[in-house]
């Protein structure tokens, strides 16, 4: 069992979480039970599949937990396209916001290699 909370990818995660709370706060009210409320479900899924993942028994099951919040980030990844092309954020906010999704999903794939080589 490892403490999730030690993981910078967790950290990582954590923040990407709070900026995007921070990003959909603006968004148009019609949108809080659509893109807003599906964003902040695919941003905070990843910090907590890691939390979840760090609490199983093995690093196989850490790694499926692992593979789910990729799917997640990948999926806000696009969410935050579709934010800038409707014009709920601007091009700077999605620029920084995607560099940091794509930091998230990085260190994300290089810690599954990481546990992978650990089971070769």
């Amino acid at each position: 069992m490892k403490d999730f909370r030690t993981l910078k990818v967790w950290e990582k995660s954590h923040q990407l979480s709070l900026e995007v709370y921070k990003i959909t706060a603006g968004f148009p009210k019609h949108e809080m039970f659509s893109l807003t409320s599906q964003m902040r479900r695919a941003a905070i899924s990843v910090p907590s599949n890691i939390a979840e993942g760090c609490c199983r028994s093995s690093d196989a099951e850490l790694a499926r937990f692992l593979y789910i919040s990729v799917g997640s980030v990948s999926e806000l990844e696009y969410q935050t396209i579709l934010a800038r092309d409707l014009k709920y954020i601007s091009n700077e906010a999605y620029e920084s916001i995607n560099t940091k999704i794509n930091h998230v999903k990085s260190m994300l794939i290089a810690f599954i290699q990481k546990l992978q080589k650990l089971k070769a």
